[in-house]
């Protein structure tokens, strides 16, 4: 494992950096990842759906009332609050570095934290449209019926969150702004993420900057010579920066 000391240096010479971050950068703020024992994929549904098809396209336009009921409990965290990381990164770009965080998460920490340039692969939950009319809302202000479905007060609409489910694609112009910022970045970090969602986990490839640091619990498939490698807990690897 590559020490700490060559991680602030490589960060330190770095003027163009890339975050691509995963769930594990929010496990710190009281959410859970997908794929860890506690995480959401692990939950029981009440029935025999897996957590993954009920995050579909299909099951949310089937059953809108069981879709958001596990959406609620499993997905939305409007209480998390920012954790070291996401401070850590927002203090780097306000020092003057030119970062660009491309984030897989939903949950809209790195902008709370005070980030400005952030590429939301999978949308955000604080972010939701009436299918019927397209008039948006923010989170705080759904309106939910008697079976806890969102509806627009105007219309009676179906509003749904502006998030990536299972069967749709990403949006092209957040992908367009990741590739970019990672073919153009001199370091890039990869931290919290299992890399096994397509097609985001592929935005690596793009790189060809000097620095690649890979922060995460477990190892990643990831064989160059340029890695600094480092598994364990992330908070307490960011604690360790300056």
């Amino acid at each position: 494992m590559a020490t700490i000391e060559a991680l602030q240096t490589a960060i330190d010479r770095s003027q163009h950096l890339v975050f691509f971050g995963g769930a594990g950068v929010s496990t710190a703020s009281g959410i859970p990842d997908f794929r860890s024992a506690n995480g959401v994929y692990s939950q029981a549904t009440g029935n025999h759906m897996s957590p993954e098809e009920i995050i579909s396209h299909d099951f949310f336009k089937q059953y809108p009332a069981e879709f958001y009921d596990f959406y609620f409990k499993h997905l939305v965290y409007p209480e998390a609050k920012p954790n070291v990381v996401h401070k850590y990164l927002a203090q780097l770009e306000a020092r003057g570095k030119d970062l660009t965080i491309v984030t897989q998460n939903i949950d809209g920490l790195h902008q709370a934290a005070g980030s400005q340039k952030v590429v939301e692969l999978h949308g955000s939950v604080h972010r939701n449209y009436c299918l019927a009319c397209g008039r948006t809302y923010n989170y705080e202000n759904l309106v939910l019926d008697q079976e806890g479905i969102p509806r627009c007060p105007f219309d009676g609409g179906l509003v749904r969150p502006d998030v990536v489910l299972y069967q749709e694609q990403l949006d092209q112009t957040a992908m367009l702004a990741a590739m970019q910022a990672i073919s153009q970045a001199d370091m890039m970090i990869v931290a919290g993420t299992s890399l096994v969602v397509y097609p985001a986990a592929a935005f690596i490839q793009y790189f060809q900057g000097q620095d690649l640091a890979v922060i995460n619990k477990t190892p990643l498939k990831i064989r160059t010579e340029k890695v600094l490698d480092y598994m364990g807990d992330m908070k307490d690897i960011f604690q360790q920066l300056h």
